[in-house]
């Protein structure tokens, strides 16, 4: 199969003064609408609070913001403070929601004037309901953040699928995202439940941790103890490149998975066989380790094309290679669902897809994963996360209609 030209010489990259004036910019901006916004709307839009409450107010979204963006630099820049990214990771998720809500509750404002209500209290009402909304919103998403994920189960039919294959089971983790957060339990408990489906496949299609190996060694752990009657199959995400993705493909071996390294498996059972390959994160290119790109033509390397092949991208972005070459299944992470809605939406200005099954082309079909775990805010707000057991079913074992 054809090599791509991206494939062979990445994209330089752009200039990084430049690059770095308009990271600074857009990251202070937001901060600025993050905190600006519902502080003016709660705050200083017609609830007459008296003195005290304004000067308190105007106070905690002040120094938050100040607070959150040094957290932030702690957490997540060079010194990587686990207990600063704690912090700032929460912050963000509760602004971000109060962001929103503050937002939203205009439309109660908006009713309580129709209804002929007056400020003061009109506005009170409109402050109290966005911040009764957060709270509620937060409670709920935290403990969907932080509870073991939901089996959600999926019927894939490809048309290539020999007959012996028919029925495989195929279990799909993503986005684990060991972090910050010590979440050892939470990683066996998932390690349990996959465990409970009497696995044929599983997989894990990235983003296996924020941090380098040693930092989460003990939470990635539990993935030694996945059970799989054929093999067990790993690809990077782009958050193995933040740190040391090189590594992680090695600890993934020692743990005994296969490491997908632009390469392939093969997967025999009756007679009929499935290519099972896996290409590196789009992002590895400019990540600067040796040897670390998407290469889709050497991940396919001296395999039978007449086979069906299910390939391991983390991203579902990454569908255009798999389409150009021929892949039935891609099965991907990395959208997170949109974690903490209406994320959503700024996900689909770079994804092509949000969550679920899609087809694109002739034969290539596309699963993509809310993800197994979350990166930073500890919170899930209409994204719920999910363990994925795909089966996949033969064309030609289906009776005629």
């Amino acid at each position: 199969m054809p090599v791509t030209e991206a494939e062979l010489v990445p994209e330089p990259p752009p200039d990084r003064p430049r690059r770095r004036r308009r990271t600074v910019a857009t990251l202070a901006t937001m901060v600025l609408l993050l905190f600006g916004v519902p502080c003016g709307l709660l705050v200083f839009a017609g609830q007459d609070w008296p003195g005290w409450v304004l000067g308190l107010g105007g106070a905690v979204f002040f120094f938050g913001a100040l607070a959150y963006t040094r957290l932030m630099m702690l957490g997540h820049g060079r010194r990587h403070r686990d207990w600063a990214a704690r912090i700032g990771d929460t912050m963000l998720g509760v602004i971000w929601v109060l962001f929103t809500c503050s937002l939203l509750s205009q439309f109660v404002r908006l009713a309580l004037f129709l209804a002929g209500v007056d400020d003061p209290l009109r506005s009170r009402v409109t402050a109290g309901a966005a911040v009764l909304a957060a709270a509620v919103l937060l409670g709920w998403g935290h403990y969907e953040a932080m509870r073991v994920s939901r089996v959600r189960a999926v019927e894939v039919t490809l048309d290539r699928l020999g007959a012996g294959l028919d029925g495989l089971r195929m279990v799909l983790l993503t986005d684990t995202h060991y972090g910050p957060i010590n979440r050892v339990r939470w990683s066996a408990g998932v390690v349990d439940v996959v465990n409970a489906l009497d696995a044929d496949l599983v997989c894990h299609t990235g983003d296996i941790a924020d941090g380098t190996v040693a930092e989460r060694l003990e939470q990635a752990a539990p993935l030694g103890q996945v059970k799989a009657r054929y093999g067990r199959a790993y690809v990077t995400g782009n958050h193995e490149y933040f740190s040391e993705g090189q590594a992680w493909l090695d600890h993934m071996r020692d743990l005994g998975w296969d490491a997908l390294h632009n390469r392939h498996i093969v997967l025999t059972r009756d007679g009929a066989s499935l290519v099972v390959a896996g290409v590196d994160d789009r992002t590895a290119a400019a990540s600067g380790e040796a040897g670390h790109h998407t290469d889709h033509a050497a991940a396919l390397a001296g395999a039978d094309p007449t086979l069906p092949v299910l390939l391991l991208a983390h991203q579902p972005r990454q569908i255009d290679g798999a389409v150009a070459h021929g892949i039935d299944l891609q099965i991907s992470g990395h959208t997170h669902g949109g974690q903490i809605w209406p994320f959503h939406y700024l996900v689909l200005t770079d994804q092509p897809v949000l969550h679920g099954l899609t087809r694109h082309g002739e034969r290539t079909q596309l699963y993509t994963s809310r993800g197994t775990g979350f990166w930073g805010p500890p919170f899930r707000v209409f994204a719920p996360s999910e363990i994925t057991l795909i089966t996949l079913r033969s064309a030609r074992s289906e009776p005629a209609v």
